[in-house]
C-alpha cells in the first residue's frame, strides 16, 4: 500500500480545478453573462480565458521560480511583513464573500429547485456541515473524492448539454455577437474573475507532489474549463432564446427538467445528486482555501482545527442573503467585476516585483 503523503497529484488538482470552477455552469453565472451580452453571452468564457492567460503565465512562472515557496511565502517575501500581510488580508476578505455569496446562491438553487418544504436554515446547515467536513479531513481526501466522481460528473454533464443541443435551435444564437463586438470583449474583459478561483488554487502548490504537476495541471484544466463553459452557456442559448434565459436564475436547472429521454420522466434527480456532490466537493477546496489564508495572516499552523469555526460564521452571514435571488445575482456580478483587475493584476505585480528585486538575474547567473 502507497504511504500518504499529505499531498496530490496532477490527476486530483485537475478534478479539483474542474470542480470548483466548472460547477459555475450551474448557478447563476450564465444568467449574468447573458444579462449583459444576450446572445453572445457563450463567447465569454472564451475570451476571458485567452486574456486570462497573461496572468496566469506570470503566476506559474513566479511559482516555478520559488518552488520552495509558497504563493503566501511569495508574497510576503516580495512585498514585505506589512504589505504582504496587507494583501493576504485583501485575498482572504475576498474569498470570504465569495463563500458566502457563493453558498447563499447554491441554498436557494436547493430550496427553490428540489426541496421546496425544506427550511432554508436546514438545508445551508448541511451544505456547510458536508462541506466543512470534507475541508476538514485534508486536501488529500479532498482530491481522491474529486478525482474518483469527476467522470461520473462530467458524463452526467455531457448528456445534459448533448440532449439540450440536439433539442436547441440554432437560429436563437443571431445576431452573432449580440450588442456588438467591442462590448462583448468589454464585458468579458470585466468577468476576467471567472478564472479567478485559479489565483487561490495556487496556495496548494505545497500540497501538490510535483511543481511541474502544477504547471501542466493548471494548463491542461484551463483549456477544458473555456471549452466546457462555452458548450454550456451556448447549449442554454439555443434551448431557451436569450431572453429566456435571463429570466431564468439557474438555466442549468432549468434544462434537466426540459430534457428527457423519451421513456424516461423526471430525469431532473439523475443528474442532481451529481451536481450537489460538486457542489459539495467545491466548497470543501474553498473553506480549505479560505482555511491557509486565515491561518497565515494570524500564525497558525494547524488551520484545519479553525475551519468549522470559518464555517458556521459563513453560515450566519449567508442566512441574511438567502431568498433574496435578485440581490444575489447583483451582489455576485459586483463581485466577479471588483476581483477581476485584482486577478489580472497581482501576478503581474509580483512578477514585476521578483525582476525588480533582482531574483531572476541572480538565479540566471548561478
Amino acid at each position: 500500500m502507497e504511504k500518504s503523503t499529505g499531498k496530490i497529484g496532477i490527476m486530483e488538482y485537475i478534478a479539483i480545478i474542474l470542480l470548483t470552477i466548472g460547477t459555475k455552469l450551474a448557478d447563476d453565472l450564465p444568467t449574468i453573462l447573458v444579462d449583459s451580452l444576450y446572445n453572445a453571452a457563450w463567447m465569454t468564457p472564451i475570451i476571458s480565458g485567452a486574456i486570462a492567460v497573461v496572468p496566469i503565465y506570470l503566476l506559474i512562472k513566479t511559482m516555478m521560480y520559488y518552488d520552495d515557496k509558497g504563493l503566501l511565502e511569495i508574497i510576503v517575501h516580495l512585498f514585505g511583513r506589512y504589505i504582504g500581510f496587507v494583501v493576504i488580508f485583501a485575498l482572504w476578505i475576498i474569498a470570504s464573500s465569495a463563500i458566502i455569496i457563493d453558498t447563499a446562491i447554491y441554498t436557494e438553487i436547493i430550496g427553490t429547485m428540489y426541496f421546496t418544504r425544506t427550511p432554508t436554515i436546514v438545508i445551508f446547515i448541511i451544505l456547510m456541515g458536508v462541506s466543512a467536513y470534507g475541508a476538514k479531513k485534508g486536501l488529500e481526501q479532498i482530491g481522491s473524492v474529486a478525482k474518483a466522481l469527476l467522470p461520473c460528473i462530467k458524463i452526467s454533464l455531457f448528456l445534459a448539454l448533448i440532449l439540450t443541443i440536439i433539442l436547441g435551435d440554432f437560429n436563437y444564437i443571431f445576431p452573432f455577437f449580440g450588442p456588438g463586438g467591442w462590448e462583448v470583449i468589454k464585458e468579458s474583459t470585466l468577468r476576467l474573475s471567472i478564472y479567478g478561483d485559479i489565483l487561490y488554487l495556487c496556495l496548494l502548490v505545497p500540497y501538490i507532489r510535483n511543481t511541474n504537476d502544477f504547471k501542466k495541471g493548471t494548463w491542461i484544466a484551463l483549456g477544458v474549463l473555456i471549452l466546457e463553459l462555452s458548450i454550456a452557456i451556448f447549449a442554454y442559448i439555443i434551448l431557451f432564446d436569450f431572453e429566456s434565459v435571463r429570466m431564468l436564475n439557474y438555466p442549468f436547472h432549468e434544462v434537466i427538467r426540459y430534457v428527457n429521454f423519451g421513456f424516461m420522466e423526471n430525469i431532473e434527480m439523475f443528474f442532481f445528486p451529481f451536481w450537489l456532490i460538486a457542489a459539495f466537493v467545491r466548497f470543501a477546496v474553498y473553506l480549505y482555501l479560505n482555511g491557509i489564508l486565515f491561518g497565515r495572516l494570524f500564525r497558525i499552523i494547524e488551520f484545519e482545527h479553525i475551519i468549522p469555526s470559518l464555517a458556521t460564521l459563513f453560515l450566519l452571514l449567508g442566512m441574511l442573503l438567502v431568498n433574496q435571488n435578485i440581490a444575489l445575482t447583483q451582489t455576485r456580478d459586483y463581485l466577479l467585476v471588483i476581483v477581476s483587475p485584482v486577478f489580472f493584476l497581482l501576478p503581474c505585480i509580483l512578477w514585476s516585483a521578483a525582476k525588480l528585486k533582482g531574483d531572476y538575474k541572480d538565479d540566471k547567473k548561478k
